[in-house]
């Protein structure tokens, strides 16, 4: 039911994506819109934005507007990721809306679709730290540090690849489930937000 999205296939289209130049902002569409994979590219594009994002937004050297674009782009790409790791659990649930969970199955608090996320956000800090480590003009303890800092990511991307696995093979055996919890992120509704809607709530 679900040898599309292996977790090592989800795993190595990150570092396939990475090793492309025109990643992420002139890349474009590889699968079939709407589909699970869709959201699933969409949702590690987003994150490589942001990660860039947050790099800049970091500087010291640019004018104060600069740093407030970055800000906004921040929120509009972090509201985009959460949308889409909504709409790959959405895919993942209708493909086991006939399975049962026997009484005994675990209830699993993360989703499927955020374990997802999570391995994206690792894969960025080993492309990163993976660069760090090769710095030439960097002394040698920083060289150990950034080594050991990244064999420990790449121990939890396959601490991740096996949770990830674990629960959608449980969840078609019966044997785990999870729900969806909507990110339901008040400060961009316009409605809600009240220094957007003038409305301050005391």
């Amino acid at each position: 039911m679900f040898e599309d999205i292996k977790a090592q296939a989800i795993a190595d289209f990150h570092d396939l994506c990475h090793a492309s130049l025109d990643w992420p902002t002139r890349s474009p569409r590889t699968h079939a819109e709407d589909s699970l994979w869709y959201w699933l590219e969409s949702n590690h594009r987003y994150n490589c934005q942001l990660w860039a994002e947050e790099d800049q937004a970091r500087r010291r050297d640019v004018p104060d507007a600069a740093i407030a674009s970055n800000k906004r782009n921040i929120d509009r790409y972090n509201q985009a990721r959460n949308d889409a790791i909504e709409r790959i659990d959405e895919h993942i649930l209708a493909r086991l809306e006939n399975i049962t969970p026997s009484a005994d199955a675990w209830f699993n608090s993360e989703t499927a679709g955020s374990i997802i996320d999570r391995l994206s956000i690792v894969s960025l800090k080993i492309l990163h730290m993976g660069k760090q480590s090769l710095r030439t003009n960097i002394n040698e303890a920083l060289r150990e540090e950034s080594q050991g800092k990244l064999a420990r990511l790449k121990l939890q991307r396959q601490d991740l690849q096996f949770c990830l696995d674990e629960l959608l093979d449980g969840y078609v055996a019966g044997r785990a489930y999870y729900r969806i919890y909507r990110q339901f992120k008040m400060y961009n509704d316009p409605r809600m937000n009240p220094y957007l809607s003038k409305q301050i709530i005391q």
